[in-house]
């Protein structure tokens, strides 16, 4: 070979290692500065719960509810739901708080008089509808639990409904998804997405279900429509039926939210049990027969009716109202009228007339809303 050949391959070789050197500095600036251009991880660790946007309806109040110290989050709202539907948190594993508490029926317990729990029991009153539980300022018919947070401890600790301790449903959510589980979700795996870490304590069981109830507004009923400025959302005969209403009914039931959250003796006389209301909770005699004034909200849906589930239809309810009121000691004022009688007056037409109404106040988005359904228990998360 000649002297030009080995000339051009030093000169080639020269320049190649030049190339090469550039593409190594090019490669360390481009990877310090940020700018690696590798493939993504297609499962990327998550970086923390993801902030879920709580929306008031217009025209309903400000919640009581406080949010700040429980900020709603799109892991927190579905572990929530998860344990709302999960048998997990009684002692069978079967009863459920959606066990009682059916979206179809504005959570409540349709068709049936008293609750059935554990083994079947049965508890001594008619399970309350949950919904809009973010104004609540206290909880159940006889008002003895006054925060959101602390209302599944009453049914999870009560021997007829679920009849299981926290310790216990604490050892089961950590030992999921196992062979015997009934529900093989990996809880663990849902409490570190919600909290960051897979620590499941009592504070996070009952924050994750309050974050899921505080999801619970029903606000897109025919009358809600109305009042947003939809004039033909009633009808003619059904605007008759609220102008009656307000005039015979909102001394109680008041406001967007149907109810003033008070405690009344609405003239029930007892039967089967004698269940005494507000008076177990607070033993003042003024208590006695008195119970919480319930929210009307999807009442065309939730028969039956009263604390005690006595009456299967609204017209019972109205029929009591207007005929059928026992006065007691507690007897609430508004009811006392100043012919010596008890009760509202009302005539067979305007008892019809506020059924009509009253049955504006379903909300068909709320009772089919996939956010609020059965997750599917049983298939793995």
């Amino acid at each position: 070979m000649n002297r030009g050949f080995w000339e051009i391959l030093k000169r080639a070789s020269l320049l190649l290692g030049m190339l090469i050197l550039l593409l190594q500095v090019g490669v360390s600036c481009t990877s310090g500065s940020g700018g690696n251009t590798e493939e993504p991880d297609p499962n990327p660790e998550p970086t923390g719960p993801t902030a879920l946007q709580w929306k008031k309806p217009a025209h309903f109040p400000d919640p009581v509810y406080d949010l700040a110290k429980n900020p709603l989050t799109v892991e927190g709202v579905l572990l929530g739901k998860f344990l709302f539907y999960d048998g997990i948190l009684s002692r069978t594993n079967v009863i459920g708080c959606g066990t009682c508490h059916q979206q179809l029926s504005a959570f409540t317990h349709h068709g049936h008089e008293l609750s059935h729990g554990v083994d079947d029991q049965l508890g001594i009153r008619n399970a309350p509808s949950v919904q809009n539980m973010a104004w609540n300022t206290s909880f159940f018919w006889d008002g003895n639990v006054h925060a959101l947070d602390s209302v599944p401890l009453n049914p999870i600790q009560n021997k007829v409904e679920m009849d299981e301790t926290m310790d216990n449903i604490l050892a089961k959510l950590r030992a999921t998804p196992n062979a015997t589980s009934k529900v093989p979700v990996d809880y663990p795996k849902m409490f570190k997405a919600a909290y960051g870490t897979t620590e499941i304590t009592s504070e996070r069981v009952r924050k994750a279900l309050s974050q899921f109830m505080m999801t619970m507004v029903s606000a897109n009923s025919k009358y809600d429509y109305y009042v947003l400025g939809d004039a033909a959302a009633l009808t003619t005969e059904e605007k008759t039926g609220m102008a009656l209403f307000k005039q015979k009914c909102s001394s109680c039931h008041v406001g967007e939210l149907f109810t003033d959250f008070s405690y009344r003796n609405n003239g029930l006389p007892p039967i089967k049990i004698d269940d005494q209301g507000r008076y177990s909770v607070t033993q003042n005699e003024s208590d006695r027969y008195k119970f919480k004034v319930p929210s009307l909200r999807n009442i065309g849906l939730t028969a039956p009716y009263m604390h005690d589930g006595r009456f299967v239809t609204l017209e019972q309810v109205l029929n009591h109202y207007g005929d059928n009121m026992q006065s007691s000691a507690t007897l609430d004022n508004i009811f006392k009228l100043p012919t010596g009688k008890v009760g509202i007056n009302l005539s067979a037409a305007e008892k019809q007339s506020i059924i009509l109404f009253l049955r504006t106040l379903s909300d068909d988005q709320f009772i089919r809303s996939a956010e609020l359904s059965d997750p599917g228990v049983g298939n793995a998360f």
